[in-house]
């Protein structure tokens, strides 16, 4: 089994981190079997100062406790009916974190389009942060575990060439937080989701 990236690899600075994410390789094991894929777009989201981070003004509530654990920890919830995928940043009780939001599928491409059977072509299979966990089997399920160990883990991947950033993506109710550059992602990526979208 190829090693997940060390405990440490989480606790860079959060945009340090949404960007070093880019190419690592992202591994969901189940016993329906593995799928993976490349990382080619994130999102960083810095509480308590970033309006459009569920953490702003230091909110703390059940469904954003995680935020303020250790760096590493998964953060899951659900937007407009899809579970999505958050790794934490920052320090203890410093509530950020990096959305996954697109990946270039990798292995398991024959489960991923059982699982996302709207999917008509690769590039439609893990297209956006809706997309990428229907296609890994992610669920809520995985909320407070860590990123570091099975099975839901990041490796190492592959460089790619060139990484840009640009506004996030579907919070324009988040006042100046919607202009902030954190998102990183492949320009001109087949995988990388739509600007200003929501994945379905």
């Amino acid at each position: 089994m190829e090693q997940p990236l060390p405990a440490s690899f989480y606790e860079k600075p959060t945009l340090e981190l949404a960007e070093a994410l880019i190419g690592k390789k992202l591994i969901s094991i189940s016993e329906q079997g593995e799928t993976s894929g490349y990382i080619v777009e994130t999102e960083a989201y810095i509480g308590p100062l970033d309006r459009a981070a569920h953490s702003f003004n230091n909110r703390r509530t059940k469904r954003t406790e995680v935020m303020y654990h250790a760096p590493g920890s998964i953060y899951t919830y659900v937007m407009h009916t899809h579970c999505l995928l958050n790794i934490v940043s920052g320090d203890i009780d410093a509530p950020e974190g990096v959305l996954i939001r697109a990946l270039e599928p990798l292995d398991g491409l024959p489960l991923m389009y059982q699982r996302r059977q709207r999917a008509k072509k690769d590039s439609d299979l893990t297209s956006g942060p809706g997309k990428l966990t229907q296609a890994l089997g992610i669920t809520l399920s995985f909320y407070g575990k860590r990123i570091d160990a099975p099975p839901l883990f990041v490796t190492e991947g592959k460089t790619f060439e060139k990484v840009a950033s640009g506004p996030r993506v579907g919070i324009d109710n988040s006042g100046e937080a919607k202009d902030y550059p954190w998102r990183f992602f492949v320009p001109d990526h087949p995988c990388v989701s739509k600007k200003r979208s929501i994945s379905t």
